[in-house]
Parts: structure tokens; sequence; C-alpha cells
């Protein structure tokens, strides 16, 4: 099937002037409508899901891939939530960043405004097709959307529930569109449409990101993997670590925030690698350990070089035994890919050293790296998480979704 992505595009750009002006009102009663229909029509979303599941079910996909797609009432409801969550929030359109007044009186002042059109491609996770229009829309964008061909069911029948509520609410229905065709070269049309879209945001696995950069010919927002890591200092507490590193890999093993290599100082590694590998090889994550972690825990299988600086994204961690905390950070410079970094750490010079040098979207001192998410940080929801640094780095709320504008006010002033 021909899909018209020039004209959808061209649709939802046309949809952007009036997203612009609306305010915050509007927004968020629109906002207020796609939660209520959310809720009423889970049956009907969860339906659709099932088709879904069963499909990629069919063909082989992981446990972690049927989990990313996976709906059930209670991820609804927590969509919902989320909604509710970003009306909530301040408008971020129309903010006033800094004003100055320079010394020939004219006053200097800048705005947030909205980017234009956002272009989101995206795999698995249905959920992205409601968070990220609750975002866009709040922030006065309009989004095409282009989810993966295994939830293009779930996709269709969550953007008809934001599309509905839009024109029930009095706004445009082409702020949000979806492309319902899965041909590989949709992707490629979509991010190619200069003048129309005004910034690419893909979501997924590595291959898909570096596709979509290198196809692109708009402003694209970059997050390849996320490699994170977690380093057991000397002197953390054992059982601390053990619940800390359990929730970080075994909460939700396939999303980009979740622990795939665990670092380990060598003074306390005898009495950590027990406690916690123990507690996740009950609970069925597969280990491949370094030789010295081997040693400690046989039931590890002996890590290959590749193990280190790979995204797993299932029930498998990578850990190493390290000599210190300089150890720990060159493992990190080395395999990281600049998402999430935490220490487990009870000495807070060596906290202020990972802070300081940790390069990383991110950086996660005592606690687990599945805080590194919109919604636990505050941004109610998020549209990604992005590891490059412009224009944004890290989740990806409002404010990512605007842009600013220069006003300048003057009195007859000439230069």
């Amino acid at each position: 099937m021909t899909t018209d992505v020039t004209g959808r595009c061209r649709a939802a750009k046309a949809a952007t002037a009036r997203m612009a002006q609306a305010n915050r009102a509007a927004k968020d009663a629109a906002l207020s409508v796609v939660a209520r229909r959310l809720e009423e029509g889970s049956a009907e979303i969860v339906r659709a899901n099932a088709a879904d599941v069963e499909d990629l079910r069919a063909r082989g996909g992981s446990a972690a891939m049927l989990d990313r797609l996976l709906l059930h009432d209670a991820r609804i409801s927590a969509m919902a939530s989320a909604v509710r969550d970003v009306g909530a929030l301040p408008d971020p359109v129309g903010e006033v960043i800094s004003r100055t007044t320079r010394p020939n009186g004219l006053v200097v002042t800048r705005v947030r405004v909205p980017i234009g059109v956002i272009a989101m491609i995206y795999e698995s996770r249905p959920n992205v097709t409601v968070e990220a229009s609750a975002l866009t829309l709040k922030a006065g964008n309009a989004v095409v959307l282009r989810g993966g061909s295994e939830s293009l069911r779930s996709n269709l029948a969550l953007a008809g529930v934001v599309t509905r509520a839009l024109g029930e609410s009095g706004l445009p229905e082409d702020a949000v569109v979806v492309l319902d065709s899965t041909e590989r070269t949709d992707v490629e049309r979509l991010v190619q449409q200069v003048g129309l879209v005004d910034l690419a945001i893909p979501r997924g696995g590595e291959a898909l990101i570096r596709a979509v950069t290198e196809q692109a010919r708009v402003p694209v927002v970059q997050h390849y993997k996320g490699v994170c890591h977690l380093f057991v200092d000397e002197g953390a507490p054992a059982e601390g670590a053990r619940d800390v590193v359990v929730n970080a890999k075994l909460s939700r093993p396939g999303v980009c925030n979740a622990l795939e290599c665990l670092l380990v100082h060598e003074a306390c590694a005898s009495v950590v690698l027990p406690l916690v590998l123990g507690a996740l090889h009950e609970r069925g994550c597969e280990l491949r350990g370094c030789d010295r972690t081997a040693a400690i825990f046989p039931a590890a299988r002996p890590a290959k070089e590749d193990d280190f600086g790979r995204e797993f994204l299932d029930r498998i961690l990578a850990v190493r035994v390290v000599r210190d905390l300089d150890g720990a950070l060159d493992h990190i410079a080395r395999y990281g890919s600049q998402h999430t970094e935490a220490i487990l750490t009870g000495t807070l010079a060596h906290a202020e050293r990972f802070r300081r040098e940790v390069d990383a979207a991110c950086v996660v001192v005592n606690a687990s790296t599945r805080f590194h998410d919109g919604g636990e940080l505050g941004l109610g929801a998020e549209i990604g998480i992005a590891t490059s640094r412009l224009h944004w780095r890290g989740p990806m709320g409002l404010e990512s979704l605007t842009t600013m504008k220069w006003i300048i006010d003057g009195e007859g002033q000439v230069r």
C-alpha cells in the first residue's frame, strides 16, 4: 500500500498554525478528553493489541519484545495517568527564558515557541503513540507517527482515540497523523520532508536510529542504545546493592534505562557478588562474568569481550570486578553509550568524582538506573531519551519540544 507521506506531513504542517495559537486551557481540555477516552476504550485497545501480540509471538518474538508490545488495563491506565500529568504541567509556550535591557534602551526577550512538526519513528512500544501525542500537543506542535509493523493495530487504535479527542475539543485532528503503512521506504520519505518536518525523533533499536540518521535530511535527535552501568564501590551496603541491582536489571529488562553491566570494586566483590548475583540468578537472570566474577560465583557464564558494551534488552547481565573507582571510570569510558551511569557509594568524594567525570545524559548516585525516565523526573512523560548533544540531552519532555524566539522592543533606535 502506498502512503501519501508528503500529503500527511502537509496536513500536519497546516495544523501547527492553530496549535501554536491554542491556549493552555484548550490544550489541557483536549488532553483530559484523551485520558478519559483511553480508559473508556481500554477493552477495544486491548483487543487490537492482542492481535499484534499474537502475530509477534507466532513470528518468534522474544519475551522482552513481547513485553514492550503488550498492553493491558493497568498499562492503559498508566498512559491515561501520564496524559493527565502532562496536562497538569505548566504550558511552555510563551514562557520567558530571559529579558534584558541593553544600554541603548532596547528590551531583548527570549520566549519559548513550538518547534512545528515532529516526526516520531518508533518500534514495539505502543505507549509511545500516546506519550508522543500528549507531549507534542501540549507544546503546541503537530506530530507524524510512524510505529513499527508489529504494533500497527495497537497504534491505530490509540491514535484514533487521540484524534477523536482533538476533534471533540475543537483542535485540529491533523495535529496527530499516523502513517498506517508498514513500508520501510515510508520512513525514509518521512525524514526527508524538508520544509514540512522540523525534527525527527527515532525511538527503538540501534539499527533503526542509525538508519534514520543516515537517511534524514531534517534534524534528528539520536539515542543509539542504552548500555547502562552500575558500580558498587567499596563500603556500599551489600543488601542495598542487591535491591538496587535487582530493580535496575529486572523490573523491566527490555527498556533503555535497564542495567546492562554491573561493576564491583575488588575489595568488596567476595561479599557483594554472592548476594547480588544469587538474587539475580534465582529470578532467572543469565549472568556473564569476567574470570574473577566466575571464580566467586560459578553459576556465571564466562563473558566474551562483546558482552561488555552490549545492550541486551533481556534478562542477561554482564559483570566485571574492577580494581577501584578508576577502573570503573575507565570501563564506562570505553564501553558506555552516554545514556545512564550509576554508582553505589558511601564515600562523598567518590560520588563527586563520578558525577563530574562520567560523560552521560544522566548520572545516578545511590539509586537505580530506572529513575532516568521523564515521568520519574517530573516531566509528566517523555518522548524519548536523547544521548546526542544537540539540541537536547536526556529525557525529552515539554521543554525539549520547544525552540526559542528573540523579541526586540525599541523606541525608534537605529544602529
